[in-house]
This record gives C-alpha cells, structure tokens and sequence, in this order.
C-alpha cells in the first residue's frame, strides 16, 4: 500500500468518525410527572415507541415514563452524550424547569414527532434560541 493510499484511508476514517447524523437527548416522565428518564438516540420516534410499549428496561420500566416531555437535537454523538450525562447529573427542579421552557402544560410531545424531527435550517443553535424563547414553534 504507497503513501497515496494511506493518506486517503485516514482521511476517510477521519470523515467517518465525525459525520454529521441526528442525535437526541430527551426527557420521558410518568403519568403524574413524579419521574422521569434521560436518554439519548439516534431514532426519537423509534425510542419513544420502545419507552410507550415498555421496552426500555430499569428505571424508565420501573417508574412508567411512556410521555414525551423534551428534546434536544446534536449533530455530533459526543455533544449528545455530555449533555446526557450533564442532564442525569442535574436536581429534579433543574430538570423539571428545563421541561417546562418547551412543555409548559407536561403533554405529550409523542404526537407531534412527525413536526420536529430535524429539518432543514433546525440546527444546535435553532434548538438554542427555541429553549430561550427566541423561536416560537406552532403546536410546542
């Protein structure tokens, strides 16, 4: 293998490890809002059907948390994590104030996935300015 060749094989293993994809860190809480769950996904739609038909096992099993409440969009799997495990970190008021900047009345954003999943133009700093209130979104 010449020097050209490995030049191009790391450059694309480069190019891999930081593609763009979707990633979401998101908050499930139980019907009387006494718990709630963090996680992250690559699939919101598919991981909130999982949690609604009781799939994901441990905490989220245990204490019922099947509602959507809030959730966040990365382009890059490592800023997903940190906030995850910063988000897992934070007191139960924290994270409860937190839902509230985009689900003030705790429904189930479950039933409007078909509107948020990422579009063209909703990038970290859309996502940003919608927590601050900059941006209203029809139905959030």
């Amino acid at each position: 293998m010449g020097l050209e060749n490995i030049s191009e094989l790391r450059y694309s293993l480069f190019m891999k490890e930081f593609k763009e994809y979707n990633f979401w860190v998101y908050i499930m809480f139980n019907e009387r809002a006494q718990a709630t769950y963090i996680g992250m996904t690559n699939d919101l739609e598919r991981r909130v059907m999982e949690h609604k038909l009781g799939l994901i096992k441990g905490n989220s099993q245990e204490h019922n948390t099947k509602k959507l409440g809030y959730y966040e969009w990365f382009q890059y799997v490592d800023k997903a994590i940190d906030r995850e495990k910063a988000l897992k970190k934070w007191k139960r008021a924290w994270k409860y104030r937190l839902i509230e900047t985009m689900n003030p009345e705790w429904k189930d954003l479950a039933a409007e996935l078909d509107e948020i999943l990422p579009k063209e133009g909703m990038t970290e700093e859309f996502f940003r300015k919608l927590d601050c209130g900059e941006i209203i979104v029809k139905g959030l």
